[in-house]
């Protein structure tokens, strides 16, 4: 019969705890449209911290979520961070999902307006009162779109997950040779040098213009001028970098140069963790599936240790 008593007790604190947490749909204006998010709130007498989560490249939706696959990432990194008591916002970029009218053309995109866009909303957060701190959590480019903005939204600490430690352009360079034949491997090359000395190129063969369309190119002239470890080395709050070691995508090194370019940031090396934060082995084969499947738990480390690390500032305030 106690055993009974106490599995109700359990049932009951559960479903209390639960509904603690309010979601709500949250709004940012802009002078050149709308961007539209969602809000967790843990209900608490005191201001609790609130963190933005700052989604990676493409058309990634605010759940982490791209037209390649639903995998729901970041609302469960919300949805993790709630149990824990922390806030957090997570927005639609503009040109993206229902932030889309803010940039119906994506030749409007840029890095520099990303990064307007996050600090933005780190402003509106850090002047409500019911958030005692501000944290800013990148994933993938987000981590470098995070960084960024770090210091104009008037972020208390900083996450990156999954950031790139090189310039893009490396990265993807990287990416492709192991995924094109020689002659679009070279093309591609020759296109990324041309993107960088911020020459556009109109005739793209079709195997490569779901990357290197030419409506894209002004975004990504954009984002390969920037410098990911001298972005990071440049931010003065506490930080920390969480890296899987069986991300296909950006890799222990990427984070290592991170580390080095910011030697009193935080190192967290999750095991067996991928790109989109799953443990899954490193064969492509067990990889893919997992970008496509929201039901896949997120790694239990990765709430707890995002958790631990900004619920640290707390006590330090």
């Amino acid at each position: 019969m106690s055993r009974i008593f106490l599995l109700f007790l359990l049932l009951v604190a559960g479903f209390v705890h639960a509904r603690t947490v309010q979601h709500q749909p949250i709004e940012l204006a802009t002078p050149s449209g709308v961007l539209y998010g969602s809000l967790l709130l843990p209900q608490d007498a005191n201001p609790v911290p609130v963190a933005l989560l700052i989604a990676g490249s493409g058309p990634t939706d605010r759940n982490g979520n791209n037209p390649a696959g639903r995998n729901d990432s970041l609302k469960r990194l919300a949805e993790a961070l709630a149990r824990r008591g922390i806030a957090s916002v997570r927005y639609d970029k503009r040109g993206v999902a229902a932030s889309l009218a803010a940039a119906p053309d994506e030749r409007m995109l840029s890095v520099e307006g990303y990064v307007a866009d996050a600090a933005a909303w780190g402003r509106e957060l850090g002047a409500d009162p019911r958030f005692s701190r501000l944290v800013l959590i990148g994933h993938s480019e987000g981590a470098l779109i995070a960084s960024l903005a770090a210091e104009q939204a008037g972020a208390d600490a900083l996450v990156v997950i999954a950031g790139s430690g090189r310039p893009i352009d490396q990265v993807l360079l990287e990416q492709l040779s192991t995924r094109l034949p020689p002659p679009l491997l070279a093309f591609s090359a020759a296109l990324i040098d041309e993107l960088k000395a911020g020459r556009t190129h109109e005739q793209i063969p079709e195997p490569l213009e779901v990357l290197f369309r030419p409506s894209v190119q002004p975004y990504l002239i954009s984002l390969f001028r920037q410098d990911p470890a001298g972005a990071f080395a440049q931010v003065r709050i506490p930080a920390l970098i969480v890296q899987g070691r069986h991300d296909i995508q950006v890799g222990m090194k990427d984070a290592e140069a991170l580390k080095a370019a910011k030697p009193d940031a935080e190192l967290l090396p999750v095991d067996g963790m991928n790109h989109v934060l799953r443990i899954v082995p490193a064969d492509v084969q067990h990889q893919l599936p997992s970008y496509n499947n929201p039901e896949l738990p997120l790694a239990s480390v990765l709430g707890q240790a995002i958790g631990d690390f900004i619920l640290r500032g707390e006590t330090t305030r």
